[in-house]
């Protein structure tokens, strides 16, 4: 016979479990999109524990609408090999790979589980901890309660690193701006976003992805608003490999 409080006691004891188990972690990583996910896989596959908050229901960030509502996005040829890794199909447009956007998150979101990682959905970001002019934490409320401003004080995690992979509104970065006026940027603050430039802005996902205050790293499209590179559209080659990118940078740090 099904016990309705049973149901409840088996969630919340699940869920808080989980929670608790993740206080204190190597990596937290704020923002499900593709960079965010493929972070947590490499690093969580080196053996580091890696926790991820979603501000959303579900992970995949922009890739679920594809371009424009059509469920396709794009790949060059050197992000080829990280979805040929998740087992991702493909097909090949002249220098480009096409795949169903629909797949590419299912299958990313199921092998980072599968890799160690926690995925905490509903929830947001809405501060850091900062401790000796480094960020060692992040500040977090459900999602719900941000929505309806309701007056409810936050939690706390605690992490040796952060990643900023909140996309277009780099919303870390523009925290810890806030907090202690300067970033490592060429004029100290967030450069901002510019018009799309799907060739430039590829190539400079990668190269802005870089710690950004001691404990801060930027990772995809946040890399881009954060240094002034362009947006670039539904291609996500580059926003996998800014991720590959800062788990590796993380990796050699935790080492």
């Amino acid at each position: 016979m099904l016990n309705e409080i049973e149901i409840s006691r088996a969630i919340i004891e699940e869920a808080t479990a989980d929670l608790l188990h993740n206080l204190d972690v190597e990596v937290a990583i704020v923002g499900g999109g593709p960079s965010g996910l493929i972070a947590g896989f490499y690093l969580a596959r080196q053996g580091h524990k890696v926790a991820i908050f979603e501000r959303k229901l579900s992970t995949g960030g922009g890739v679920w609408g594809g371009g424009m509502l059509f469920p396709k996005i794009v790949v060059q040829e050197q992000a080829k090999k990280i979805l040929d890794e998740f087992g991702i199909k493909l097909k090949k447009k002249k220098n480009l790979y096409a795949s169903n956007s629909v797949e590419v998150v299912a299958k990313l979101t199921s092998r980072v589980i599968d890799s160690g990682v926690q995925i905490f959905n509903g929830i947001s970001a809405e501060d850091v901890l900062i401790r000796r002019q480094k960020v060692c934490g992040i500040v977090i409320n459900w999602s719900a309660v941000e929505i309806a401003q309701l007056h409810v004080d936050p939690l706390t995690i605690g992490a040796k690193f952060v990643i900023d992979a909140t996309g277009h509104a780099a919303e870390l970065c523009h925290i810890v701006q806030n907090k202690v006026g300067k970033l490592n940027t060429p004029s100290g603050k967030i450069e901002g976003e510019k018009s799309m430039w799907a060739d430039e802005a590829e190539r400079q996902t990668i190269e802005n992805t870089k710690e950004v205050y001691p404990g801060l790293f930027v990772t995809g499209m946040a890399a881009n608003a954060v240094f002034g590179g362009p947006r670039m559209g539904p291609i996500f080659g580059g926003m996998f490999l800014s991720g590959e990118k800062v788990a590796r940078l993380i990796h050699k740090r935790l080492f």
